[in-house]
């Protein structure tokens, strides 16, 4: 049977690079963020390879937008089988300086829209034995060097927010286990090249994240993977 990824949060970078990698192996590709233009480029660029994808333009900060966009999936290219949650926020980089409603944001696309996206593909997880697999980084880390680092680039509230998703994946890893649904996230722990994190000097290579994303899902063991 066909098996779909969905891909939330895509963009050049590592979220291209794992529709490539799984794309390889004989996936559907749904391709999904706000930008129509950035999406419509992904599915030609996947086209180019050979793997069948569709753009779903969604604006992942709404519910009732996700729930929508993940039966659109289904409809078109059948039960999706891996979520892949690219997506994040990065506001109240100064914690004590942001707004109420910049603080509360910091935990909307890393957590709450994220499980939106988990039970409206629950399903569809639990009948194909699929995956969760989630993008995270370094700043999620609970580390000294790592706290300076977050506040000296004025990242404090992105580094929350990768702290919570951090967790969030180990709960529903435990939570989803029974059920036969793998969840599992690579720990980037440095800026990759041609992201929005590279100042030139960056050396990871986004296919060396997609790699460690399919190893995961391959092996369904360990459900955290660092990588750089």
């Amino acid at each position: 049977m066909a098996k779909t990824l969905v891909v939330c949060g895509y963009g050049p970078g590592i979220s291209s690079a794992v529709a490539q990698r799984f794309g390889r192996e004989g996936f559907a590709v749904a391709l999904v963020a706000r930008d129509a233009k950035r999406l419509d480029a992904g599915v030609a660029a996947l086209a180019a390879s050979d793997v069948e994808a569709i753009a779903f333009p969604t604006d992942l900060s709404d519910e009732a937008a996700v729930a929508r966009m993940i039966e659109a999936v289904r409809a078109k290219l059948g039960p999706i089988s891996v979520l892949h949650w690219n997506a994040y926020a990065g506001g109240a980089g100064d914690l004590l300086r942001a707004d109420v409603a910049g603080t509360r944001a910091i935990f909307e696309l890393p957590v709450t829209q994220l499980l939106a996206a988990v039970r409206a593909s629950l399903a569809d997880l639990t009948q194909s034995r699929g995956a969760v697999l989630v993008t995270n980084g370094g700043f999620g880390l609970d580390d000294a060097k790592i706290n300076a680092r977050a506040v000296s680039f004025s990242a404090m509230g992105l580094a929350l927010g990768n702290a919570a998703k951090h967790k969030l994946v180990g709960l529903l890893a435990e939570q989803l286990k029974p059920m036969n649904v793998y969840v599992g996230e690579v720990m980037v722990l440095g800026a990759v090249k041609s992201s929005a994190w590279d100042d030139g000097t960056a050396k990871l290579e986004a296919a060396t994240v997609a790699d460690a994303f399919y190893d995961l899902y391959s092996s369904r063991t360990a459900v955290t993977r660092h990588v750089g």
